[in-house]
């Protein structure tokens, strides 16, 4: 699989190091290989050491979203063993495809962001996802390899659709 991707004026090394982190990431949460970390059929186990290992010391993931008749949106912050602890197993039981569809990526320096459009699936086999969403990924470089200090994601609903340059055709990398 090639991954294009602009990355600034980064290092060549610097670019060769991110893009593999791009690949570990992609082959971790938007996966059609069987070895991915999150998604695999309902039943299927998940590595989850290796899905730790990608995040940084203080690392979190925040969903964002509102309860029910409430006008006001919040995150909730997880660090990724509280993830893994609260997700993991419902993952593992009712089976979970996340699938990029689309990526736009920039790059400053040691720090890189990257809005990752995804669709969800409960079998990789279904036609249809039952939700999508925008994975917004932050990325450190320590001098050595590229963590993730932060996942934060939006699912789409009606008062917040995908906006068309984050879908297939619009700018950035199409999956």
């Amino acid at each position: 699989m090639i991954l294009p991707f602009a990355c600034g004026r980064a290092s060549r090394a610097g670019r060769r190091t991110f893009r593999a982190l791009v690949l570990l990431f992609v082959c971790t949460f938007v996966p059609s290989a069987s070895s991915a970390q999150q998604s695999g059929d309902a039943g299927e186990a998940r590595d989850w050491d290796r899905f730790r290992s990608l995040f940084a010391p203080g690392a979190t993931l925040s969903p964002v979203g509102r309860p029910p008749d409430d006008s006001t949106y919040g995150r909730r912050v997880m660090t990724p063993a509280q993830y893994v602890e609260g997700a993991g197993t419902s993952l593992e039981a009712n089976g979970f495809h996340e699938v990029e569809i689309h990526r736009v990526t920039e790059q400053y320096g040691i720090i890189a962001h990257t809005f990752s459009t995804y669709e969800s699936r409960r079998r990789a086999a279904d036609a249809e996802p039952f939700a999508r969403g925008i994975n917004s990924f932050q990325l450190l470089y320590d001098g050595n390899r590229w963590w993730v200090v932060s996942i934060y994601w939006l699912q789409e609903g009606p008062d917040h659709p995908i906006p068309e340059k984050y879908l297939p055709g619009g700018d950035g990398e199409h999956r």
